[in-house]
């Protein structure tokens, strides 16, 4: 989630209970779309009313053995917070790109928003990020897919970025044609996990 008017500010969250910055994210309520979750929980979060734009990609982790799936979207928010934050909300912060992703306290959500940022960057400036010199540990930034539809599910939403940690086994030929953040970490995994 982005604030404009000056230097583009990017929304962290921290959390009540144990104080981690994190990304603003949520559950699915009964009969809610990925696209309207991701919208209410980032007002619910940062007390800020949003304008959601076009789907940014997954993040996949586990969180007590147990496998979580959030979807992100480029939102923009208005400037001044239009509501309370919720109470499992400390505080939100809105920082440029750089401090934002030093803050957050996962080392997932480091790596997300370090790969989407700039697209998002991008995408609010009306241009398109253009490759710069990258370590050939950096992944080059993907063009932004286009939304899913309301109605998608988690598992169709394969065009999308991801960073994914401890999923299902890819196919070959996907790794092959294009070598992605994901296909690197899925190599890594499997990797740290025969030692």
């Amino acid at each position: 989630m982005l604030r404009s008017g000056g230097e583009p500010l990017f929304a962290i969250v921290r959390m009540r209970k144990r104080g981690d910055w994190v990304l603003p994210k949520g559950k699915l309520e009964q009969g809610e779309t990925p696209r309207a979750a991701a919208e209410r929980e980032a007002i619910e979060e940062t007390g800020h009313l949003v304008t959601v734009h076009e789907f940014l990609g997954t993040l996949a982790y586990e969180v007590g053995g147990r496998a979580k799936v959030v979807h992100f979207w480029r939102m923009e928010a208005e400037a001044a917070p239009s509501r309370p934050l919720m109470k499992d909300i400390r505080a939100v912060e809105w920082l440029p790109l750089r401090e934002a992703t030093l803050r957050l306290t996962r080392g997932y959500e480091q790596a997300f928003l370090s790969e989407v940022g700039p697209l998002v960057l991008g995408a609010a400036a009306g241009t398109t990020p253009q490759p710069s010199v990258r370590s050939p540990e950096r992944p080059s930034s993907p063009a932004l897919p286009p939304a899913p539809a309301d109605d998608e599910t988690i598992t169709d939403l394969d065009d999308a970025p991801s960073l994914a940690l401890a999923l299902e086994q890819p196919s070959e030929a996907t790794e092959a044609e294009a070598p992605s953040l994901m296909a690197r970490l899925r190599r890594w995994l499997r990797g740290s996990r025969q030692r």
